[in-house]
């Protein structure tokens, strides 16, 4: 659909080095703000063979016009590996920094659309993406929940998940929560949620535990959903109905797995809490968290590393990785968006690449 040119001013892909796409993500938000961060904030040159997927134009206009103080720093887009994909005309001109449209959408769904192509291709081992505005896709006319979906969709897979990953910077301990069920209304939870749902949900778990970790014979902590796990029936029916039965068979079937629940969701993140924090002993926490609905993860998730989480699709033939916050459309252009979660994303998208391929 678009002609693409390509920017190449660093040296061409070491093959010792991941190659990651970094999608620019929606052009009216923080996306290309971060990135350029990110990239002046550590050596990653050395390490990662990073190409940005976008558009060159709004890169340097960032770079150029940007507030940022003394003690901040941008990359220089001339020094970038960049694949820029030209647009339409009228799409480019009703591209307005602070502002989801058609036309932002339309962007960022071509940049999205190329770095899944070269990336099964074999160009790319991995691809980071920016955020991008749901509303402004729709607007566009590409009616996707999110990328995760259309990354599933192009790569051919049924069986994939948004597993949440963060490091604690205080303790060095590893977060990691998949979500059994995503973008739905709440009130579609418990009409989607079955035993051959979660079964799926955790054999994914299992095997990024195992492929993208290297953690065998673990433990996963596996929340209830009702209220104190449904209180014996008072409080909701799914954990007699069916959720316990589900667990208990799901330990006969994984014995070198420590599967624990199904928890009261209130007091499953007591001991990631502790852990994170310092306040407790890390070996008492489970290796991986499993969360029934969409809230009931990311909470937590956000309150604990809000600035640092990286969301990890799983299942997917190659690896994806993003960070754990959205377009902001509200300070796009102001010079004031944090890049931790960025810088994180690529360094956990280069972390798990080198994992898989051992």
């Amino acid at each position: 659909m678009y002609q693409v040119n390509q920017n190449q001013v660093v040296n061409s892909a070491s093959h010792n080095r991941p190659r990651l796409a970094l999608t620019l993500g929606d052009p009216a938000g923080i996306g290309a703000e971060v990135i350029l961060k990110a990239l002046a904030d550590f050596d990653w040159w050395q390490n990662y063979d990073v190409t940005i997927i976008g558009s060159l134009d709004l890169l340097n206009k960032i770079y150029i016009n940007l507030p940022v103080s003394d003690r901040i720093t941008l990359a220089n887009p001339a020094n970038l590996s960049v694949i820029d994909v030209p647009l339409p005309a009228d799409i480019q001109d009703e591209i307005i920094i602070g502002t989801g449209n058609k036309a932002s959408g339309a962007a960022s769904f071509a940049y999205m659309e190329y770095a899944i192509a070269q990336t099964l291709a074999g160009k790319f081992d991995g691809i980071v993406t920016a955020p991008i505005a749901k509303s402004a896709w729709k607007a566009a006319g590409y009616d996707y929940p999110g990328q995760t979906e259309l990354l599933a969709q192009k790569s051919g897979v049924e069986r994939f998940g948004m597993l949440f990953v963060a490091r604690s910077p205080y303790t060095n301990w590893t977060l990691r929560t998949l979500l059994a069920t995503t973008h739905i209304p709440l009130c579609q939870v418990s009409k989607t949620l079955t035993p051959q749902l979660l079964t799926k949900k955790l054999d994914l778990l299992v095997d990024c535990l195992e492929q993208d970790f290297g953690i065998e014979n673990g433990k996963i902590a596996i929340a209830g959903l009702n209220p104190h796990s449904g209180e014996q029936g008072q409080l909701g029916t799914e954990e007699i109905d069916w959720l316990i039965p589900w667990l208990e068979q799901e330990r006969q079937n994984r014995p070198q797995w420590q599967l624990e629940g199904p928890i009261p969701p209130d007091t499953m993140w007591v001991k990631p809490g502790q852990a994170w924090y310092g306040n407790g002993q890390s070996q008492n926490s489970a290796d991986g968290y499993l969360a029934l609905y969409h809230d009931q993860g990311l909470i937590p998730v956000k309150l604990m590393a809000f600035d640092r989480a990286v969301n990890t699709t799983i299942g997917l033939p190659f690896v994806r990785t993003s960070p754990d916050h959205g377009t902001a459309f509200d300070i796009a252009g102001k010079g004031i968006a944090d890049p931790t979660s960025m810088k994180a994303a690529i360094e956990l998208g280069a972390e798990l690449v080198r994992q898989r391929s051992q």
